[in-house]
């Protein structure tokens, strides 16, 4: 099956590294289903815009964390499309701040969002995926899911239990012929970027990029590449790659 006649399901398309991520699918082809759940502006505007360039987009309101909304948005892109041949999970949410200072609502938004809602979506994809024997899934966690980063406590466990799910559901799924991987970006300079960096001066902001061994941020568009590469690498399965520039 060539790109053409493949479906993407890209959660949280509507800004930031979703939007990127679902550019460059066009690019290569694929039918591309934006899910968005607040910025329907912005969501419209890339289903317009990939339309222009010759692509094939098409925008699907729903909030990750509603299982019962995910459960109705599948159920319309499977009659439609006939379901998904890549799942990238890239809806999230952040939280900042000491965790003595954070409240039970905002701790559970977080989890509900980031680790809960890939759940919901996964699971709503999943069946027609392993009925077909094959299949793509790509998590998008974070560097800090994999470190840890101070002052992010909350945000931080939520993204290393995707490396975790993303670890464990590719040992269940493989025989059925379906991969699942992950992608754990690091400071991505976008202004749209979902507000994740929104919290720091420019100053803090180069410092940073500073740090990493390529001395600058990422762009949307590199976590972007690591996601069509891995949704085209046949025998990649259960990683976790590090798209940070070597911070880590």
């Amino acid at each position: 099956m060539d790109n053409a006649q493949k479906t993407v399901v890209i959660t949280g398309a509507g800004r930031g590294i979703g939007t990127e991520i679902a550019r460059v699918f066009a690019r290569a082809g694929y039918t591309v289903i934006v899910n968005y759940y607040k910025s329907e502006t912005a969501a419209l505007k890339l289903q317009a815009e990939l339309t222009a360039a010759g692509g094939n987009a098409h925008a699907f309101q729903c909030d990750v964390s509603d299982c019962a909304a995910v459960s109705g948005m599948a159920a319309r892109i499977h009659k439609t499309f006939g379901g998904a041949d890549v799942l990238i999970n890239n809806a999230g949410v952040s939280a900042w701040g000491l965790f003595t200072d954070t409240a039970a609502e905002e701790r559970r938004r977080v989890l509900d969002v980031n680790l809960h809602g890939v759940f919901n979506v996964t699971h709503a994809f999943l069946p027609r995926m392993i009925e077909r024997k094959e299949g793509c899934i790509i998590n998008i966690s974070s560097i800090w899911g994999v470190s840890g980063a101070s002052c992010e406590a909350v945000y931080s466990a939520s993204k290393a239990a995707v490396v975790g799910f993303t670890k464990a559901l590719a040992r269940e799924v493989g025989p059925s012929g379906v991969r699942v991987n992950c992608i754990a970006p690091g400071l991505i300079d976008a202004p749209e970027t979902d507000g994740m960096n929104a919290r720091f001066t420019r100053e803090e902001l180069a410092g940073f990029a500073a740090q990493t061994a390529l001395g600058r941020a990422g762009k949307p568009s590199d976590p972007a590449a690591a996601a069509l590469y891995l949704a085209g690498a046949a025998y990649v399965t259960g990683q976790t790659i590090v798209v940070d520039g070597g911070y880590l």
